[in-house]
């Protein structure tokens, strides 16, 4: 196993690496959050904070060699349902024709206050 840290994504908040990749060439990354990684500050709204969360896991998935054609499964944290079909617009438009194996769970409360957090599954 190898752990993939970048500082082009946000540090991790806590005791865990950004990503995991696996002998088998599997790539585990840690959910991420809207946050700028130079400022360290969440950005404001969904739609914001939706673009960032897809930045930091491209960044994440580029410093492992892999891209977002890689990935196979991801999970959606939203802090509300109502945000749902503005995160879905910006899924789309990031994943093109791409379409992974996707759950989206509404959760009581994101790290940071934070809106939306996705976790990624990729496999090269």
């Amino acid at each position: 196993m190898k752990k993939i840290n970048t500082d082009k994504a946000p540090k991790a908040l806590g005791p865990y690496s950004q990503a995991i990749l696996t002998n088998d060439q599997t790539l585990y990354l840690s959910g991420q959050l809207g946050i700028d990684p130079i400022s360290g500050k969440l950005e404001s709204g969904i739609e914001a904070q939706t673009k960032r969360v897809l930045n930091n896991i491209n960044a994440i998935l580029e410093e492992a060699n892999f891209n977002k054609n890689h990935v196979v499964k991801t999970t959606i944290f939203l802090n509300s349902m109502d945000d749902f079909q503005i995160v879905n617009s910006i899924y789309e438009h990031y994943f093109g024709d791409h379409k992974p194996a996707r759950s989206t769970i509404q959760v009581a409360k994101l790290p940071k206050n934070g809106l939306v957090e996705i976790e990624v599954i990729a496999k090269n």
